[in-house]
């Protein structure tokens, strides 16, 4: 199974190789921001997949993390001067401790209480994290302007922003950070096993409601890494982070439960392709439409696939 599953990533590798070359050639700028918006939605979306892989949580109120870690990068700089870059690590804390927090208070209590219970609940989460923030905020949008955030350079005759680019890298980081850490440490094969067999897990002496709360709060803790790094790029509202919720479930469900190399390739292929119809006359307004007319095919070809075993 898992050679198969190689064999269907290298060559999917082959095709969006080539795919880049090709769209290289007819809008340099197209593949350019492809890459650097799908390395977003990867590292978006990873922490989600370890949540519903692990914990088998649907987390409905993803996206308005996002957006809490926005905000409080924008308080950061706005009140006390810090600069994004600087605000990493308290940003990121500061996630972890809202996600050990919200996990303590509600999603431990909805673990055995089926699909339904979970989706209302972390719905429940999202609604109340918005309304909070409106209260407090309001709904005016808001920035952080950064001089090296509008950075660019000239390769080839080409003009691009280099900023974006910081998402590919911390996105491999990511990936690369939580391999290891499922692979290399103690407390990351507990975390595979309890994914594989939570029980099996806790027979043999795992503490699996040790496991549920670190990876609950280490994927929100990611989710607050990537808002200090789009802060400068984007405007900061109750909803900013909304819709990247149901982004994040599709490439989840594009590469398949488990599996967070896919994660990462199916974003890269998503942004490209987003960028692709950007690019093309009249296409701006279809971009969402091909991102998830692409999920509803690639969910049925596998339906289908299914089937016929």
């Amino acid at each position: 199974m898992l050679a198969a599953a190689s064999k269907k990533q290298y060559l999917f590798i082959a095709l969006l190789v080539i795919a880049a070359i090709v769209i290289g050639f007819w809008e340099p700028h197209a593949l350019i921001y492809g890459i650097q918006r799908g390395s977003l939605y990867a590292v978006i979306a990873l922490p989600l997949a370890l949540i519903l892989g692990i914990l088998g949580v649907l987390n409905l109120a993803h996206g308005e993390f996002l957006t809490v870690g926005m905000y409080a990068t924008f308080v950061l700089f706005s009140r006390f001067g810090v600069d994004p870059m600087l605000s990493t690590v308290p940003v990121t804390l500061l996630l972890a401790v809202v996600g050990v927090a919200v996990y303590l208070l509600t999603i431990k209590h909805v673990l055995k209480a089926g699909h339904l219970s979970q989706l209302l609940i972390t719905f429940g989460i999202s609604l109340v994290i918005s309304e909070l923030i409106k209260s407090i905020y309001t709904t005016q949008p808001r920035g952080v302007f950064t001089t090296y955030s509008y950075s660019s350079t000239t390769l080839a005759g080409i003009r691009f922003g280099t900023y974006e680019f910081l998402y590919l890298l911390i996105a491999v980081a990511v990936l690369v950070g939580l391999q290891l850490f499922l692979k290399k440490t103690r407390l990351g094969q507990a975390t595979f096993a309890v994914g594989q067999n939570p029980r099996g897990a806790s027979i043999v002496g795992i503490n699996v409601s040790f496991v549920y709360l670190f990876v609950f709060g280490l994927s929100i803790a990611i989710v607050g890494l990537a808002s200090v790094f789009m802060v400068p790029r984007v405007s900061i509202f109750p909803g900013a982070g909304t819709p990247y919720t149901m982004k994040s479930f599709a490439l989840t469900a594009m590469a398949g439960l488990g599996n967070l190399n896919g994660i990462l390739l199916a974003g890269i292929a998503l942004g490209i392709f987003e960028a692709v119809v950007n690019a093309i006359p009249g296409g701006s307004g279809w971009s969402d439409v091909v991102f998830f007319g692409v999920l509803i095919l690639v969910i049925m070809t596998r339906a289908i696939r299914e089937g016929r075993r």
